[in-house]
């Protein structure tokens, strides 16, 4: 899923704001099933999340959980013989997916006007990479 947000909003609001129009699919989710779980990484305070959510959908702190992506720490990195950046698995994802739509020049200096417009070419680029992954030999 994709959202695109004005520079000026803060990422919590981002995420509140991405979230709120998909809540349907948590309230059809049976309450048994194991909660998601959604990883964060330093920019957000996942102690403010919970009560800013429970006002757009009381029962949902049931079916989320939030979880803060640690960076490793000296000791860690030792441990695996490593220095300097060393990258944690899950923000990987992202951070990877990021630098590939860095390739794209219209996305970098994002010249759309309308937030809508930037999302559709965000989306338009993901496909096409998709695409192109999918086409590959294996």
């Amino acid at each position: 899923m994709t959202h695109c947000t004005p520079a000026n909003v803060s990422d919590e609001a981002g995420l509140i704001e991405m979230l709120s129009p998909n809540l349907d699919y948590c309230r059809t989710q049976p309450a048994p099933l194991p909660k998601i779980t959604i990883l964060l990484d330093s920019g957000y305070h996942p102690d403010l999340l919970p009560s800013a959510l429970e006002h757009v959908y009381p029962q949902i702190m049931r079916k989320l959980q939030f979880e803060r992506s640690a960076k490793p720490s000296k000791v860690e990195k030792a441990a695996v013989d490593k220095t300097g950046f060393v990258p944690v698995q899950a923000r990987w994802v992202v951070e990877r997916s990021h630098a590939w739509m860095e390739r794209y020049k219209s996305l970098t200096k994002n010249f759309e006007r309308p937030i809508a417009n930037a999302k559709a070419q965000l989306n338009r680029r993901f496909i096409r990479l998709m695409f192109k992954h999918l086409a590959a030999p294996a």
